[in-house]
């Protein structure tokens, strides 16, 4: 006997489509943000779209600029005018139709806040949920949840107030909050303390000169003050000043003073400098002031808390024996088991809260890192998992989670992980829109949109839309280079020396000796939190011989440009100036040729009151930046607003011969484009790149350095697989030349054409931090005895 349907089902069936189900498509038509000319998609909704390109394609202006931009520019809009005075300004993207959007959520690379204050357990709310905890279960008890937090002070006040009750009466009345701030470091960890003998050399006097202080001369005003105060005398050396001298040279609070008839302020030197030096962002100082300010100060861990931020009473309330600070302190998969072992029927929901928040960090493969860690130092692929967190365990459904390369610092046995998230998210009956260059995740997309076929100006269409199947078999770049797999090196380089690495130690790493081979391509590699960043950048500083790359964020206004950072526009100025017998200080938007209108910012910004501002482009100069009558000097045929609206190819081209020839700007240029940049305009905001931008060029302005030695960290972030060649030839070049390359990389194309490969682990945090394998990589997949051997065989296909 078959069944017969159900007659709900079959009316079910019979029914008309609810037209509230037909809106399954993000429609885009008319894209023109940035270099999008005229780009028309439909994505489907509650699907996995990776958006492919090489980089500078569009792909970051269609994703994040055009569908993410005007979804949050539209939520913004619902709150009042008020409110969205402190939100950020989005003007409306450069788009003629924008269909279906849902609630984006923009999962970015941009690091976290580098405030001391912030680390990941503040970042991910698994901070709040402890201190709740403990101030639940610990013992002694030491008050509320706050006693128990670094960012909160310990406070008491006593004061009057007035109560009304038929005569006026006055009663005393007293506050007090307990904090769990270490009052000496104020909750940061760390203390400074000023060096003095960097201040001044004890064995001279004042007037011979003692102050090595900038700008603190006996020639000038500090001089007339120093010898007309009166509190010690100028000619005896410093070493042979009283105890009560020295402390008005260096400690004495504000005193009026008269010298010469002048009235003026004598401070003793330590207060004065911690106001004009010491007190302001260290990176808007002038150079030669923030190497003096690196010199005097020094940072130690503070005594009184010993580096956990908390009080002495916070760090003796302990549950089954640990503390708050230690709770901190372990690797959060370490923590997680602590917590699951709390059987406490209390604090239930608490305790299920916060086993999902740990376990979400393992999930992502952030099980290594702990809850004190600062997040200021976490690596732009950390710091984007961190964010992730929040959102694995959200409620919310059918939004669109926007990611920038989620990849980016993951070694290949951690892509299958990140995929599996991804995947849960869009199970969920979300949108999930991915910018990615890795083939591993490109394979797991139900839809693929290709941007390209070139960057910047020769980019900017869509190449293709469809399957992975369909990309793999298009003829464009990327489906091109999608199963690209790099051999194995035929010979390899053999070293010129070697920089020997002893008793390393600097976090999780145990006590590493390890001879980086010298003069030849070096490739360190292991899991995210195998310790190479801490055996690279904390046994090889920086300095003398040695250029570190790394991807921290170049600091920079919106005046700030390629052309700025890289001192490029030093010799097109000159140029300029020579061509026309005028100023170089008029080809400065910055300086004199700056359009008055808008200050040489080519956007006026329109104060709104309590809404949003507005900025639109200058009227006067029409975005230029410059006076009219400065574009009126020509240099080989183009003005200075031409010659900045230029690619860097255009650009090495049009300075490396004819009329326009500058071989100091064309050297620049070469090395720009170099480094995959040559699709970037002269004139492009730094604000505007990316994090793999940024760091290429860094390495542009550096390859100039006299350095011997060139430490890169993960050059191949946001690298489309064709400009991977691109790079490994510029490292070819950089080694053959005489330098020795150490390159911090999880990409198998670099490791297999590296000459010598260092291997950590054999896993992440207290299980990394060893050296599993050194040798050629040909011998790495020979053993196949590491987790990268074994990777790295399979990608080569042997």
């Amino acid at each position: 006997m078959t069944n017969a349907p159900s007659t709900d089902t079959q009316a079910a069936a019979d029914m008309p489509a609810h037209a509230a189900d037909s809106h399954d498509l993000i429609r885009v038509h008319g894209a023109r943000e940035n270099n999008l000319k005229d780009v028309s998609v439909e994505i489907p909704k509650r699907r996995l779209t990776v958006f492919t390109g090489v980089s500078g394609s569009g792909k970051s202006s269609l994703v994040f600029a055009t569908i993410a931009a005007e979804s949050q520019r539209l939520i913004n809009e619902t709150y009042s005018a008020f409110v969205q005075g402190f939100m950020p300004t989005l003007a409306r993207p450069e788009v003629d139709v924008l269909d279906g959007l849902t609630t984006a959520i923009i999962v970015d690379q941009q690091r976290m806040g580098a405030d001391p204050r912030s680390t990941v357990g503040t970042a991910t709310d698994a901070n709040a949920m402890l201190r709740i905890l403990f101030s639940r279960l610990g013992e002694p008890r030491i008050g509320p949840p706050g006693a128990y937090a670094f960012n909160v002070p310990s406070v008491q006040a006593s004061g009057a107030i007035t109560v009304e009750r038929g005569a006026k009466k006055t009663e005393k009345a007293t506050f007090s909050r307990t904090g769990g701030m270490c009052p000496r470091c104020e909750g940061r960890g760390r203390v400074s303390d000023i060096d003095l003998t960097q201040l001044y050399d004890d064995s001279k006097s004042l007037s011979e000169g003692a102050l090595t202080i900038p700008g603190y001369s006996m020639d000038g005003w500090y001089g007339r003050i120093f010898t007309g105060c009166g509190f010690f005398d100028p000619d005896k050396p410093i070493r042979a000043y009283t105890k009560r001298e020295l402390n008005d040279l260096l400690h004495k609070e504000p005193t009026k003073i008269k010298v010469d008839g002048i009235n003026l302020t004598y401070e003793g030197l330590i207060p004065r400098i911690q106001k004009s030096m010491l007190s302001k962002d260290i990176d808007a100082l002038q150079p030669h002031i923030r190497a003096f300010v690196e010199r005097v100060v020094t940072f130690a861990v503070c005594p009184e808390c010993d580096g956990t931020r908390l009080t002495e009473g916070a760090r003796s309330s302990k549950i089954e024996g640990i503390s708050i600070a230690d709770a901190c302190a372990m690797e959060i998969r370490d923590l997680a088991e602590w917590v699951r072992g709390l059987g406490e029927p209390s604090v239930a929901p608490l305790l299920a809260k916060l086993k999902h928040t740990l376990d979400s960090f393992v999930e992502i493969g952030l099980g290594y890192l702990a809850l004190d860690r600062p997040s200021g130092t976490l690596s732009g692929g950390e710091a984007q998992r961190v964010k992730m967190i929040r959102h694995l365990g959200s409620a919310l459904t059918d939004v669109t989670y926007v990611f920038d390369e989620p990849t980016a610092g993951l070694h290949p046995h951690d892509v299958q992980r990140m995929n599996d998230l991804l995947l849960r998210l869009r199970d969920k009956g979300n949108t999930v829109l991915v910018v990615e260059h890795k083939p591993e995740l490109i394979a797991i997309a139900d839809h693929v949109v290709d941007l390209g076929p070139g960057a910047g100006t020769g980019g900017g269409t869509v190449c293709f839309e469809g399957t992975v199947e369909g990309l793999r078999a298009s003829d464009t770049v990327t489906g091109r280079h999608l199963d690209d797999r790099s051999a194995l090196k035929e010979t390899v380089r053999k070293p010129t020396g070697a920089l020997e690495i002893r008793g390393a130690s600097v976090n999780n790493l145990t006590g590493v000796d390890v001879d980086v081979p010298l003069g030849v391509l070096t490739v360190v590699t292991g899991v995210a939190g195998s310790g190479k960043s801490s055996l690279v950048h904390g046994s090889i500083p920086a300095g003398e011989g040695v250029v570190s790359v790394d991807q921290s964020p170049i600091r920079g206004s919106r005046r700030s440009n390629p052309a700025t950072y890289t001192g490029l526009l030093e010799p097109i100025r000159k140029a300029f100036a020579k061509a026309n017998g005028v100023k170089p200080a008029l080809f400065s938007a910055n300086s004199e040729g700056a359009c008055p209108t808008c200050n040489g910012a080519g956007v006026v910004f329109t104060d709104l009151a309590m809404m949003a501002g507005v900025s639109s482009p200058c009227e006067d100069c029409e975005g230029k930046r410059f006076q009219p009558s400065v574009l009126e000097y020509t240099f080989g045929g183009r003005d200075i607003s031409e010659v900045l609206a230029m690619p860097v190819s255009e650009a090495e081209e049009f300075f490396g011969s004819g009329e326009a020839r500058t071989p100091a700007a064309h050297r620049i240029l070469t090395r720009l484009a170099d480094v995959g940049l040559g699709y970037l305009t002269l004139g492009q905001p730094l604000t505007t790149l990316s994090g793999g931008e940024r760091q290429r060029l860094k390495l542009a302005t550096h390859m100039a350095d006299k350095g011997g030695v060139y430490v890169l960290d993960e050059p191949t972030a946001g690298l489309h697989l064709a400009d991977v060649e691109q790079l490994l030839g510029l490292l070819d070049r950089l080694v053959d030349s005489g330098k020795s390359v150490i390159v911090v990389e999880h990409h198998q194309a670099v490791m297999a054409h590296a000459d010598w490969i260092i291997d950590l682990g054999p896993g992440a945090g207290h299980d990394g931090g060893r050296i599993v394998f050194e040798g050629t990589p040909a011998d790495l997949v020979a053993a196949r005895s590491t987790l990268t051997g074994e990777h790295l065989a399979t990608y080569v296909g042997a």
